[in-house]
């Protein structure tokens, strides 16, 4: 990734020392002003406490109810079961597949309080990154335009897939989501009963940042570039987390005209692999590239 990546890694200063209460927005700036991360809070909505309680109980129901495989028991996240549901391409996998969607874990997706929370971290992601917004709502419609019999499990969503970390004692270990678009977002929400001031916080380890990070609040990071994880919570506490995302595979697809790479490149004439090789070169710089400004924003 060269040197473009340093503005991550080496060259990020912060303007503020960065908890998250409830209903604040903060969004973390590199030297270059540009918006590579955003701690959303709360929405400041008065049902809001109550629809977080609802998303709880329904993860902790389900959880109860669910066989989990041993795959699933042991993601190398951390030690607790997790499920994802959506769509997704890649991991060696040669054909366009659906992530397995157990039929109690789709009665939780479609519930108003899970519809609620993918819509708040929608309009978070597509005011702080509208370019990386816009590129992954053209994929999505590409794919559903492609094949509309695609299950659209949250309303008006960007992200192809979510997964439920089931816990009840979630702490992952420090990871980066590597299949997950380079330059892309994810959205994390924090679900459960525990106190935050005592636990829970997530950690960013490669901006030196530990961010109080309470239940029903919702932070986007790049994830497969920044390595994060969260603090323990205490005994008796439970701690749930929802996540949304897309594989890089996705784009890969709908780039290759809904083809994988092997498909491509066996078809393909010189003309389209010598543009699918300079494409290549060129999709960090532009991916780097779709990060905002701060002051753009504020201009806006």
């Amino acid at each position: 990734m060269g040197l473009e990546v340093c503005f991550l890694f080496l060259s990020c200063f912060f303007i503020l020392i960065l908890f998250l209460f409830c209903s604040s927005c903060c969004p973390i700036l590199d030297s270059q002003e540009r918006v590579v991360a955003v701690l959303a809070g709360q929405p400041q909505a008065p049902n809001w406490k109550g629809l977080v309680s609802k998303a709880t109980e329904a993860i902790a129901r389900a959880g109860k109810e669910l066989h989990f495989t041993d795959k699933q028991l042991n993601s190398g996240r951390g030690e607790f079961p997790a499920i994802a549901i959506g769509v997704s391409f890649g991991g060696g996998r040669k054909v366009y597949f659906f992530l397995v969607a157990f039929f109690t874990l789709t009665n939780v997706a479609s519930l108003q309080c899970f519809q609620s929370l993918t819509g708040f971290a929608n309009v978070i992601f597509h005011a702080y990154a509208p370019q990386t917004f816009d590129y992954y709502w053209g994929c999505m419609r590409a794919l559903r335009k492609w094949n509309p019999r695609l299950r659209e499990h949250f309303n008006n969503n960007v992200f192809a897939s979510c997964t439920i970390n089931f816990g009840p004692f979630t702490v992952c270990r420090p990871h980066t989501d590597r299949a997950n678009l380079s330059f892309g977002w994810c959205a994390i929400t924090a679900l459960g009963r525990f106190d935050p001031d005592k636990g829970g916080h997530l950690i960013l380890w490669d901006l030196g940042l530990i961010i109080r990070f309470p239940p029903g609040s919702t932070i986007l990071i790049p994830s497969a570039l920044i390595t994060h994880s969260n603090v323990p919570i205490q005994e008796g506490e439970t701690r749930y987390s929802f996540v949304q995302y897309s594989a890089a595979g996705l784009f890969r697809w709908v780039y290759n005209g809904f083809k994988s790479d092997v498909d491509f490149e066996a078809t393909a004439t010189s003309a389209q692999s010598a543009k699918r090789e300079e494409d290549r070169k060129s999709r960090w710089k532009k991916g780097v590239g779709m990060f905002a400004k701060w002051s753009d924003l504020l201009r806006e």
